[in-house]
């Protein structure tokens, strides 16, 4: 079956334009100009990634990514931001609400693509070790799962991964660079800062079960997980 992506873009010209690209590349689009068509979308096949721009018609793509992240259907759904707001602190806000990438527009398709297969990549439970137990935290990796105990925990797919590199290499110090190269791929340009948003959303997302202390910072050279908090 092929991946089916999720377009939500208010532009129709937009949406045709990276429907093409999508298509060429053997993805099925689908097209949703609003949140109430994104909505109907999701309800009659969940997609394997959605494109989703920043300004949409009565509701801005943040809040959207935000509502995505609180639902069950589209939690673990990845998320790309198309926006033409370039500045730093807008990339934030979009990674904070949920959003695992961003393209900056006007771009290329293959750049899009790029980011596409990247981000799918580094979501495909497939890819994952298996399944791993420290901390009070166990990863199922076959199911894809986290479970504190034995209560599971809802995480999103970057998070996930970084999470399962921690587990799997615990006691030692990582710098953003080094997580870039092992997390998100060497040939995928991510800025540094991207590292922190992350580590911030997986310890929220640790937060309410008490073990947010096994991410940690050691100042000057980056992070590591421990259970000796």
């Amino acid at each position: 079956m092929q991946k089916q992506i999720l377009i939500v873009d208010d532009e129709p010209a937009i949406r045709d334009m990276v429907a093409f690209a999508l298509r060429k590349a053997e993805y099925e689009p689908v097209h949703a100009g609003d949140v109430r068509e994104a909505q109907d979308a999701i309800v009659a096949r969940v997609p394997d990634l959605i494109l989703l721009d920043w300004m949409l018609p009565g509701i801005s793509g943040v809040e959207f990514a935000r509502r995505l992240r609180r639902e069950g259907l589209t939690r673990e759904v990845p998320i790309i931001m198309l926006t033409a707001r370039g500045e730093e602190n807008d990339r934030v806000s979009g990674l904070e609400a949920g959003v695992d990438d961003y393209v900056v527009k006007p771009f290329s398709a293959r750049e899009l693509l790029a980011r596409i297969k990247a981000v799918m990549r580094r979501s495909r439970g497939d890819e994952e070790d298996g399944s791993v137990a420290l901390g009070g935290l166990r990863i199922d990796g076959a199911a894809h799962r986290v479970y504190a105990a034995d209560t599971p925990i809802q995480i999103g797919p970057t998070e996930y991964r970084l999470l399962h590199f921690f587990m799997t290499h615990p006691e030692r110090v990582y710098s953003r660079t080094q997580l870039l190269d092992h997390v998100w791929g060497g040939n995928v340009y991510v800025e540094e800062r991207t590292v922190d948003v992350h580590i911030r959303r997986l310890r929220k997302t640790l937060e309410p079960h008490s073990l947010e202390g096994l991410v940690q910072t050691v100042r000057g050279a980056g992070y590591r997980f421990s259970t000796d908090y």
